[in-house]
């Protein structure tokens, strides 16, 4: 354990150096800022887009456009962000030899594994934290009678999408070598869960409704109950997938 707790050290250490952190922190407290702003200025700009003569009421702008915009931003463009950011996690310091060297000293590859999982999702869990921090203060500002149901729920079904999706990422860079492999293989596993929701009866158990089916839990049309399959099943793949990678790099030569 001693090990582990001194690897995610390392691991943050070298994030404030590498600046990971801090452009992980700047890109979601953009979405954060851009969320509400939008919902707020887009009936605005659509009208100016209106050529003269046509007319057309758009409903005033509220708390939930305000969260839509959010889960727009932070499930696509936030996640894509994540993973790139993290994509040579493994690979970069295989390729510059610094943890060949710690291994060949003793550093248990147990420890590795589990303090680098451990780093990711905790620097996407505070960013997305932050981001929706951000953004229930700009949206408080904006609309303060609004209130949105279902928000904690559905914001920590959007973070464990988010750990789901960085296991995958952690077991491409375990099993294969540079950055290119583990980006494809993280997409394509998106890819296959989007295919997979054109079937009605799959979308339940599948992983991806944790990531679009956030403002329809807002609204209600979705039941947080409707999601527990997908909870139960993305949970269990990434401790598979966690303990998979743990095993394949016990045996990596490295």
């Amino acid at each position: 354990m001693s090990h582990y707790f001194t690897f995610v050290k390392k691991e943050v250490l070298e994030g404030l150096r590498t600046s990971r952190m801090l452009v992980m922190l700047l890109v979601f407290l953009g979405f954060g800022i851009l969320s509400p702003l939008t919902a707020k200025l887009t009936p605005n700009l659509l009208e100016l887009l209106v050529p003269e003569g046509l007319s057309f009421n758009l409903p005033e702008p509220g708390a939930l456009d305000s969260w839509a915009q959010f889960f727009k931003n932070t499930s696509q463009m936030g996640l894509i962000v994540t993973i790139v950011v993290f994509s040579g996690i493994m690979a970069n310091e295989l390729s510059r030899g610094t943890m060949i060297n710690m291994l060949t000293k003793g550093l248990s590859r147990n420890a590795v594994v589990l303090a680098k999982y451990t780093y990711m999702v905790l620097l996407w869990s505070l960013s997305l934290a932050f981001c929706a921090l951000v953004t229930q203060a700009y949206t408080v500002f904006l609309w303060p009678s609004d209130n949105v149901a279902s928000l904690f729920f559905s914001i920590a079904c959007l973070c464990l999408f988010g750990a789901f999706l960085l296991a995958v990422l952690l077991f491409a860079a375990c099993c294969f070598d540079g950055v290119p492999a583990c980006l494809l293989t993280s997409g394509s596993v998106v890819v296959v869960m989007l295919v997979a929701n054109i079937f009605p009866n799959v979308e339940k158990y599948n992983p991806l409704s944790l990531a679009s089916l956030n403002v329809e839990l807002l609204m209600g049309v979705v039941k947080a109950a409707d999601l527990y399959w997908s909870i139960g099943i993305t949970a269990v793949l990434t401790v598979m997938l966690v303990v998979a990678s743990v095993l394949v790099f016990r045996k990596k030569q490295l």
